[in-house]
């Protein structure tokens, strides 16, 4: 990353699940649950801030948020820069150590393969996401990494947590994008048709 980034995040277009996917199953929201999840979607206002897909997360252990993360691969020059990555990081320096146990990770986006991979390196017990990704989904959407029992390590996967606001904040920024290159496009070409000469008839 170019920049520390104590609040970090991942790009996906639609939060629509596929009718061939096998998503997990949508669980009872808490209370709790939403409010970190209304944390995270905060944190998905950064990304958007910046001109990057708003995506973002929280991580919490106990009711303590220990660490942030909204998505900049583009800023950060870096594909790994989702919000879920810059939240562990930003975690395991808080606490010094790269194993968060008991810690929870709250993200309005289901995590990715390379994600999905980190949450259970660093041995997270809880992942909450809001929208599902048809694209790149790992906890169900299109693979589920956490469903295999052979890994040595087991995370506990809810899905759906406020899946319409978070879903909505990918919406509004892709229609809001289209909306701009559309009109980009068409200032293109009236500054072109501007600029050749009329023929003498």
């Amino acid at each position: 990353m170019s920049q520390p980034l104590a609040a970090p995040l991942s790009p996906k277009q639609d939060t629509a699940v596929p009718a061939n996917a096998e998503p997990r199953p949508e669980v009872a929201v808490s209370e709790r649950d939403r409010r970190y999840m209304t944390l995270a979607l905060e944190a998905a206002e950064s990304a958007r801030a910046a001109g990057e897909v708003p995506v973002g997360a929280v991580l919490v252990r106990g009711d303590e948020v220990i660490a942030t993360g909204f998505n900049h691969p583009i800023g950060g020059h870096d594909p790994s820069a989702h919000a879920e990555m810059a939240a562990l990081r930003a975690a395991a320096q808080s606490l010094r150590n790269y194993r968060l146990p008991g810690c929870e990770l709250y993200v309005t986006l289901e995590p990715c393969l390379m994600c999905a991979g980190a949450i259970m390196h660093a041995r997270i017990a809880r992942v909450v996401f809001g929208a599902h990704d048809p694209k790149t989904g790992a906890c169900g959407s299109v693979v589920d990494a956490f469903a295999n029992r052979q890994l040595n390590h087991h995370t506990e996967v809810a899905g759906g947590v406020l899946a319409t606001e978070c879903g909505d904040t990918l919406k509004s920024f892709f229609a809001h994008r289209r909306q701009t290159i559309r009109a980009e496009r068409e200032a293109a070409a009236a500054a072109s048709a501007a600029c050749i000469p009329h023929q003498p008839v």
